[in-house]
């Protein structure tokens, strides 16, 4: 009964990551990442991501591939997502704004030479943008995972991945290609 929507679904997601594979830029831009990351690592900085709903969930994916292992049995590798202190988010929203969770915990954990990942399908998350601006005052590096326009945050980022679609499973799909390339190949710039 739903064979075909269960094709065209697969197949909007192979053409997104065909549309990626093709894009020389991108992949340029994936390799560029993945070693500013792994200097980042290497110079004793960390790797802090954030995004909302989904793209949380995302952020908090990445995060564990560091920390934990992605292929090889190595040391961790500092990366956190900004959203898992609950106590803190909750106190921030209620006490400020759900604006300002992310900026405030670039203020409380963002040092020069750190990474700030930051994941928004629309590319305009207000509170993803205010950290990127923070995130950039304190000379971090701001990197953008977006979707095809992406949003506000194409203009506050130094490394932009905005996924070529505009339907939000297809750009979190991607997310996650593009996320997991970056991590493999950190791990092996850095355990090869």
């Amino acid at each position: 009964m739903y064979e075909d929507k269960i094709k065209n679904i697969i197949q909007a997601s192979i053409d997104t990551k065909a549309a990626i594979l093709a894009n020389g830029e991108m992949i340029a831009l994936i390799e560029q990442a993945a070693a500013q990351i792994a200097d980042a690592f290497r110079n004793g900085n960390k790797v802090l991501l954030c995004g909302n709903g989904g793209s949380a969930a995302d952020a908090q994916h990445l995060a564990a591939e560091f920390t934990g292992r992605f292929y090889k049995d190595r040391e961790p590798l500092p990366a956190e997502a900004l959203h898992t202190n609950t106590s803190f988010l909750t106190a921030v929203a209620n006490d400020y704004s759900y604006d300002e969770i992310y900026e405030r915990a670039i203020k409380a954990h963002g040092k020069k030479g750190d990474v700030l990942i930051a994941i928004s399908t629309s590319g305009n998350s207000k509170n993803c943008v205010l950290a990127m601006k923070e995130a950039m005052k304190r000379e971090m590096l701001v990197i953008a995972f977006t979707g095809q326009g992406g949003g506000t945050m194409k203009e506050n980022c130094h490394l932009l991945f905005n996924m070529p679609s505009t339907d939000t499973p297809r750009i979190q799909e991607s997310h996650i290609l593009v996320g997991h390339t970056i991590c493999e190949l950190v791990e092996e710039q850095l355990f090869a």
